[in-house]
């Protein structure tokens, strides 16, 4: 059975989320929008999954729009928050995930300013950083609440006080994506105004993400059509994919990861030539290290052909250098040779000994003829 521990990338579907995708495919297929009975039966079948994923936001079921990814939620988010200006200052981090570093390079070409914020070595951006960047022309600030390379925890609980002291007409986004239910995130207590995320990292099945829209708030839609999702995501909503966004939501329940990132990790120290890139404090689901001599799709490749699936960064940046690793100045053989392991609630002991087991196979026999 294969050691899989690339649930960042996405994660196993659980079984209340199958079956919720069934139920919504075979007794509940009408479309959201008819007014006869299999619509209305659909419709509330959404309005309950609008509340489910409300919840541990501590959000209004009526902040919730439902988007086909978190891609499109980021996009809705960033694009939306900025489109009544021409121009201004945004204020984000060099870390972000493509679908948020993507709009803001789109945006510079408008006559936007972006300004980057680097982390330090460890990934970190700290609270100083984001007060010293945010003054009164910035329009827009986006973060990430956890890096999805080396599982960094941003300090996203300061970014409303900031804003409100830095008196800035910003409206603040989140991308939320890897921390969403595993980190204890309340958006309107934080002063977060909107906020990104996705079903397939909990999960669920691949096709919903969703947007907090915090009551109140007004941004235009970056998809037009039919006016669903209150405007701003048009399209009959994919009812199999939300159905089984709330079902895997309501199964999450408490994980405790610690323990099981605290094994990897001291495994992964005793093994020559394994550099650790994550922080000490990184979500416990997110380790990045790096194999010394061993380039990163090699590695990758070596691990799956010994039964364990990991990757070498994020899975939407296939190719490319870690924008995380490099933005955080690592040498570039440590992030030419970078892999990401990331862990989720069904996550077992024997796995992360196995994972060890095949990264110290793989070192010591790879890396040692190069």
């Amino acid at each position: 059975m294969e050691c899989y521990l690339d649930n960042s990338a996405t994660t196993k579907p659980c079984k209340e989320a199958v079956d919720a995708a069934v139920y919504a495919m075979t007794q509940a297929f009408g479309n959201p929008s008819s007014l006869h009975a299999a619509g209305l039966a659909a419709e509330r079948l959404l309005e309950d999954a609008r509340a489910a994923v409300a919840a541990p936001l501590h959000a209004q079921k009526s902040e919730i729009v439902f988007t086909p990814s978190g891609t499109a939620a980021n996009n809705t988010a960033v694009f939306g928050a900025v489109s009544r200006y021409r121009g201004g200052k945004i204020v984000t981090t060099a870390m972000e995930h493509p679908s948020v570093e993507e709009c803001m390079r789109t945006l510079e070409t408008r006559g936007f300013t972006v300004v980057r914020l680097k982390p330090d070595g460890c990934g970190r951006i700290t609270a100083g950083q984001i007060a010293q960047a945010v003054d009164e022309q910035t329009v827009l600030l986006s973060l990430m609440a956890v890096n999805n390379e080396v599982g960094s925890v941003l300090p996203i609980a300061e970014l409303g006080r900031i804003v409100r002291e830095k008196r800035a007409p910003a409206l603040v986004h989140v991308d939320a994506v890897q921390g969403f239910l595993k980190l204890p995130i309340r958006p309107k207590a934080c002063g977060i105004d909107l906020l990104s995320v996705s079903a397939h990292k909990v999960h669920g099945l691949k096709g919903a993400g969703a947007l907090y829209v915090r009551r109140g708030v007004r941004i235009k839609p970056h998809l037009l059509g039919g006016g669903q999702e209150y405007g701003l995501c048009s399209g009959t909503q994919p009812m199999p994919a939300i159905a089984a966004f709330a079902a895997a939501v309501r199964a999450w329940g408490e994980p405790d990861l610690a323990a099981l990132h605290s094994r990897l990790r001291e495994q992964l120290l005793q093994i020559d030539g394994v550099a650790l890139n994550s922080p000490p404090d990184a979500l416990p689901y997110i380790l990045n290290i790096s194999l010394r001599g061993v380039p990163s799709q090699v590695a990758v490749n070596a691990l799956s052909e010994r039964g364990v699936a990991v990757s070498a960064g994020s899975a939407c940046s296939r190719g490319h250098r870690s924008t995380a690793l490099t933005a955080m100045g690592l040498p570039a053989e440590r992030v030419d040779t970078a892999l990401r392991l990331s862990l989720s609630r069904t996550t077992t002991a024997e796995e992360i000994d196995r994972c060890a087991a095949a990264v110290r196979d793989v070192q010591t026999t790879i890396g040692r003829k190069r």
